[in-house]
């Protein structure tokens, strides 16, 4: 079965925007969720990692794709 990716479009917000963009995400969707943040903000590619780990998430993968970093975080808790 594939995961089911939900995709956080946050490439014209700037943080604290797709952090908060991808809270929002994980308190409205269920366990197991796995979420692609896009940003095109630099400091995402640190903060959302960094957050992801206090909050005991599970970083999946961060790349960076151009000027978008594409980080994908499941939602284990």
């Amino acid at each position: 079965m594939a995961e089911d990716v939900k995709v956080v479009d946050a490439r014209d917000s700037y943080c604290p925007g797709p952090l908060m963009e991808l809270i929002k995400g994980i308190r409205q969707e269920p366990v197991g969720t796995v979420f692609e943040v896009w940003s095109s903000d630099a400091g995402s590619g640190k903060d959302i990692p960094e957050w992801v780990k206090r909050a005991g998430q599970e970083l999946v993968s961060s790349e960076q794709d151009g000027t978008v970093v594409k980080i994908r975080v499941k939602k284990i808790k």
